[in-house]
């Protein structure tokens, strides 16, 4: 039999890059998906697509962190965990846990906005990953979160409670509604995501770890157990390593899909999209235990529960071939929608001109010598495929160490830029910091720039390692050794620009990035 034509397949990873614990959902003809952005601002990402294969970004849901103070420096291992998005009542919902903090909720009329400050459903450490369910039947709601041990000592648990109708507070205590501890060979279970189906609730919920771990699903007539539970996805014999957490939607002409995300180390966690049947129900009795109950309505993901390298598109309209924007030209100096800080911002870090140009301060700083540890750095997803990214700079601070460059950051990182010395010359530098370094050192020899300008070039290849190189006028030249991307913790390696200055008085200038490019190789 001859394959079917190629354009009516997709191929996995349908978001090849780090939209981290994705969560979808349908509104009429639209798709929406949210991830978590930890610490990163604008925080949660909202992804809108018409196929579920082609995705862009729409906006973010959450322009600050709160409290304020808490994120005026980078916490990669705090802020948004694992959203849940919901649309209910004409509104869209957005459910997150500040592991510190406790469980957060905004709400719009619109996916565009405009969005509700965040609203603490409930306090606590340790509390993650929650989901709401509002129940069309009943007009009862219910949230279930997870825990995370480093902060409660608590993990491998989900825990379920009776919500208000508004989505403002919790009307009971809460009840561990599955212990995983009692489940032979189950770790790590989290990110449940709650759902009404077929007479049952159903609760979508990975285990085993980022890396390496599967997707389970748990059912019952009650939604505070008992529940019954079975493995749905995993890897098998593919390539596809640990691939679970994520969220279950259907299409108006009622064919099931789940989107999940697989651990790609450098790359962060880019997202699959796996076809999804249910099974004939053959016993609509009861629950029983260990998974032993009914023996039909379950849920087949991917190819009899192993993931899809590529599929049948979903029977939807063609739509033309779409991705989140990486390339950007910053016109009036504004920057793009992908583009975060690794901070809430500060004002003044960037100007807005009449010409075209991200224009940043150099920012002044005592800690010019880790990136890691820079509120004031502007960064986008790393591709997981192999790239080059291109960027102009001209460094148009006269203050003595001032610098500005294009950087490739996580746990290590590796930047390239220009930099003032103490004569008023400008240098080409490259450097680095290793995982354990305190502070960065050169990756290559200084060079003279003549006219403070530059053209920076990263080249991204297999295994994310990087090679740099410049362009001060006569041609691209390579610079230093290759330089193997390293994740951050809960986030892929990130690109980013960034403008600094030693601490002093006054107003230390600027450098202005122009045609910021990421390219296939």
């Amino acid at each position: 039999m001859s394959a079917p034509p190629t354009d009516l397949i997709y191929r996995n990873p349908v978001l090849d890059a780090d939209w981290s614990d994705p969560d979808v959902i349908r509104v009429g003809d639209d798709f929406y998906l949210t991830a978590s952005s930890f610490g990163r601002a604008p925080g949660l990402p909202l992804l809108h697509s018409r196929d579920l294969v082609n995705w862009t970004l729409v906006g973010h849901a959450l322009q600050r962190l709160e409290p304020e103070g808490e994120f005026a420096v980078p916490r990669h291992d705090r802020g948004v965990w694992a959203p849940s998005l919901r649309h209910h009542d004409d509104r869209f919902w957005i459910f997150w846990g500040d592991p510190d903090q406790g469980v957060f909720q905004i709400n719009a009329p619109g996916i565009r906005g405009p969005w509700t400050r965040p609203h603490l459903v409930k306090a606590g450490k340790g509390l993650i990953d929650p989901c709401p369910l509002w129940d069309e039947e009943t007009g009862e709601a219910y949230l279930v979160h997870a825990w995370a041990r480093s902060r409660s000592g608590i993990k491998n648990r989900l825990t379920g409670h009776r919500m208000h109708p508004h989505g403002t507070g919790l009307l009971d205590e809460g009840k561990v509604i599955v212990d995983a501890d009692r489940i032979p060979g189950w770790f790590t279970l989290e990110g449940p995501k709650l759902y009404r189906h077929d007479g049952w609730f159903w609760i979508l919920a990975p285990a085993g770890g980022v890396e390496t771990g599967w997707q389970g699903a748990f059912r019952s007539r009650d939604f505070f157990g008992p529940y019954e539970e079975r493995v749905v996805l995993e890897q098998r014999d593919t390539d596809v390593n640990g691939p679970h957490q994520g969220g279950w939607v259907r299409t108006a002409s009622g064919e099931d899909w789940f989107l999940h995300f697989q651990q790609r180390g450098a790359y962060g966690r880019v997202v699959h999209l796996q076809p999804m049947r249910w099974e004939r129900a053959a016993d609509t009795s009861g629950p029983g235990e260990g998974g032993r109950g009914s023996a039909g309505g379950w849920p087949v993901i991917g190819d009899d529960g192993a993931p899809v390298a590529e599929h049948r598109r979903p029977d939807l309209p063609a739509q033309p071939a779409a991705a989140p924007a990486t390339d950007d030209d910053f016109p009036g100096g504004r920057h793009g929608r992908q583009w975060q800080w690794t901070a809430n911002p500060r004002d003044g870090w960037a100007t807005q001109h009449s010409a075209d140009g991200l224009r940043l301060t150099c920012v002044r700083t005592a800690d010019a010598h880790d990136l890691r540890t820079l509120p004031n750095v502007l960064t986008q997803r790393l591709p997981g495929t192999p790239c080059t990214v291109e960027v102009e700079l001209r460094l148009d601070s006269e203050e003595p160490g001032a610098r500005a460059g294009l950087a490739v950051l996580g746990d290590a990182y590796a930047w390239i830029g220009l930099q003032r010395d103490a004569d008023g010359t400008a240098r080409l530098v490259h450097r680095f910091a290793e995982t354990v370094a305190e502070s960065e050192r050169d990756a290559g020899h200084p060079r003279l720039a003549p006219e403070g300008r530059a053209r920076l070039r990263i080249e991204a290849g297999p295994g994310a390692r990087c090679r740099f190189s410049y362009d001060t006028g006569d041609g691209f030249r390579p610079s230093g050794q290759v330089f193997a991307a390293t994740p951050w913790r809960w986030v892929g390696a990130l690109l980013g620009l960034t403008a600094l200055a030693p601490t002093g008085q006054g107003h230390a200038g600027t450098a202005t990035f122009t045609r910021f490019r990421i390219s296939p190789t």
